[in-house]
């Protein structure tokens, strides 16, 4: 009866459901839940994923923006009374309103158009999260893990890694979806550092000062940082302002933004 429901992936939802047992599987042994879990997961699609989570965590919320799945989900987990669907953007979603009393187990094959912006979100909750696990495109993934140096590190490495533990897990093929995207995706782990190993005296002015690095990443860091401090005396900077902002470490960074706060702007 649950071909009743059919449902063609949407290209302005990023939609691309995954139909691969196996990696079905080993996503969920990654992921660990149990069922006192307070378990999240953010774009359920046709479920592949949820009906494996739903037996260990039947009490499961899964957050999705297309309506005409909705239905699907609610009478495949019928036997699931505590599965409960929430109808929206997650990129609005006050993440936080829905820890309760545990932190948040958040889970997701992420949308690739919105996946950055969406990253950026859920790290505003951090404080109310354990972890997460997400399918992403594998550009992504690597971008999260990248070392300084490197093509892949740029404003997105930073800031994850200031709040989170990144860990890689492994490479899902294109083949392992319906329909098969044309990049290859991977799975990802996120772990909120209960406080940043670096602290930022002001997160707000690290974000700003990387983000605006990280727009002229191939200047060096004096004239990277002129539209923010044009009377800046580089010689008094933490770092060798000769550099380029894509060589600097997380800790460099943080130590870059704790000297500026000291500054008059």
């Amino acid at each position: 009866m649950d071909n009743f429901f059919q449902h063609k992936a949407r290209k302005r939802f990023g939609q691309n459901f995954l139909v691969d047992d196996n990696i079905i599987e080993r996503i969920v042994r990654a992921i660990g839940p149990s069922e006192t879990d307070r378990l999240i997961e953010i774009g359920p699609g046709q479920g592949a994923i949820t009906a494996l989570l739903l037996q260990r965590c039947p009490s499961l919320t899964a957050v999705e923006l297309d309506r005409d799945l909705i239905p699907m989900l609610q009478f495949k987990f019928r036997d699931y009374p505590e599965f409960e669907i929430i109808e929206q953007d997650a990129l609005k979603l006050d993440f936080g309103a829905l820890a309760e009393e545990k932190p948040l187990r958040i889970v997701g094959n992420l949308p690739y158009n919105i996946s950055t912006p969406l990253l950026f979100h859920l790290l505003t909750f951090r404080g109310k999260i354990e972890d997460m696990h997400f399918m992403l495109q594998k550009e992504v993934v690597d971008r999260l893990g990248a070392t300084p140096g490197t093509k892949a590190y740029g404003r997105l490495s930073v800031m994850v890694q200031y709040h989170c533990r990144v860990q890689g897990l492994f490479p899902v093929p294109p083949q392992a979806f319906r329909p098969a995207p044309k990049v290859e995706s991977a799975i990802v782990r996120l772990v909120p550092h209960p406080n940043p190993p670096y602290p930022a005296t002001d997160e707000a002015l690290l974000e700003r000062i990387v983000n605006v690095a990280f727009q002229q990443r191939r200047k060096t860091l004096r004239n990277a940082l002129k539209p923010l401090y044009p009377e800046l005396d580089a010689s008094k900077l933490p770092v060798d302002a000769g550099r380029r902002p894509e060589t600097l470490s997380v800790k460099e960074f943080v130590d870059l933004a704790n000297y500026c706060a000291t500054l008059k702007t």
